[in-house]
């Protein structure tokens, strides 16, 4: 059988959570499994963070639904709030928290009765200009909210960081300062710090933090790698040798002919490709972990596999073991090279790859 597997260590994501604690002391934590966890199994992860974290965010309502058919019972929040007003039945009926971003959601609650209470966050643009309201505008907001019955009282704040993985961008200094002054004179509780803020933007704690890629082991900062933090890789992308092949001087290897050998050696011949999710556009040089060492990509990824340099004198065989990123080799050192980030690595492994989970044990 091939062997092309992700092997999940639930105890690595404990143990990253409990540092996240540590280093946001005296903050809730909101972990964030929208898109299937990152890529690690939405399910599988918010059932290992359970006893620790207080809080799920999901991006969408069918994300919550599957939590809640899991009979997991924390609270989750929509990060996107409700995409139209029947949205509103499944929030009241599996006890869901909402952000408010733009206007027509806080009309849909207006038009929309029940006799539960809706916990709602504001979302407030301080500079991102992505979703949320204008800073200006929130004590038309608040006084707007406060007139609709179904409401949980008071309402919870909350923002983004747009640069924060840039600890040398002053940009999240004036966000934080900026959302800071809009909001000082409300007494709720706040959010604002996701990874990359947890991090660099002590200020910004609040009530609430916000870990995505943390919690998976993966540092959010340009230049760093997660054992800075203490923080451990979570999923480990693996396969084995398929074959070897002797390659001469001057010979090249994959489609479109993009690496030519510059001495005689032996090529290793990798089963993943970019049908497992490895990015096709990996350029030459990207490091894969092999016996102990980094050994080069070298040609165009495939489909189904892919190849690298073992050397001439190389004493790798078939079945050997590879690692593409891992406790071996960080995500962050793999990425650049296919000039893309960690999310989009660990979101786009495939489903025809073979998902193991180990250390289940739910001890924090």
């Amino acid at each position: 059988m091939r062997s092309t597997k992700a092997i999940i260590d639930l105890a690595a994501l404990r143990h990253n959570l409990n540092t996240i604690k540590t280093i946001a002391n005296g903050s809730r934590v909101m972990a964030v499994v929208k898109a299937d966890a990152y890529g690690h199994g939405l399910v599988q992860v918010a059932k290992a963070l359970t006893d620790g974290a207080d809080m799920f965010a999901v991006a969408t309502v069918q994300e919550a639904l599957s939590l809640r058919k899991a009979e997991i019972k924390t609270p989750i929040l929509l990060l996107e709030g409700i995409f139209n007003a029947k949205d509103l039945e499944l929030v009241v009926e599996h006890d869901l928290q909402v952000v408010l971003h733009h206007w027509p959601q806080i009309e849909a609650l207006q038009n929309f009765n029940t006799d539960k209470k809706i916990q709602v966050w504001v979302k407030l643009d301080s500079g991102m200009n992505r979703l949320g309201f204008a800073l200006q505008d929130l004590a038309l907001i608040e006084s707007t909210l406060s007139k609709i019955p179904s409401l949980a009282n008071p309402i919870r704040l909350m923002s983004h960081f747009a640069s924060a993985d840039d600890p040398e961008d002053e940009f999240s200094s004036t966000q934080l300062e900026a959302f800071d002054q809009a909001t000082k004179n409300i007494t709720t509780e706040k959010s604002m710090a996701n990874s990359a803020g947890i991090l660099t933007q002590k200020g910004a704690h609040y009530d609430w933090v916000r870990p995505g890629l943390l919690l998976y082991g993966c540092s959010p900062l340009v230049g760093s790698e997660a054992s800075d933090y203490d923080l451990k890789p979570v999923m480990s992308l693996e396969s084995q040798v398929l074959a070897i092949k002797p390659i001469k001087k001057g010979e090249s290897t994959g489609y479109g002919r993009h690496w030519f050998a510059d001495r005689d050696t032996n090529l290793g011949l990798v089963a993943i490709g970019y049908g497992d999710g490895y990015p096709r556009h990996a350029r030459n040089s990207t490091p894969v972990w092999l016996n102990g060492r980094i050994v080069p990509l070298v040609g165009r990824v495939s489909m189904d596999m892919m190849a690298v340099d073992l050397g001439p004198d190389c004493q790798d065989a078939v079945g050997d073991r590879v690692v593409l990123w891992g406790k071996e080799l960080p995500a962050e050192s793999v990425a650049p090279f296919a000039d893309t980030i960690p999310y989009t690595l660990f979101c786009g492994v495939t489903r025809r790859v073979r998902f193991y989970y180990k250390n289940k044990s739910n001890e924090m």
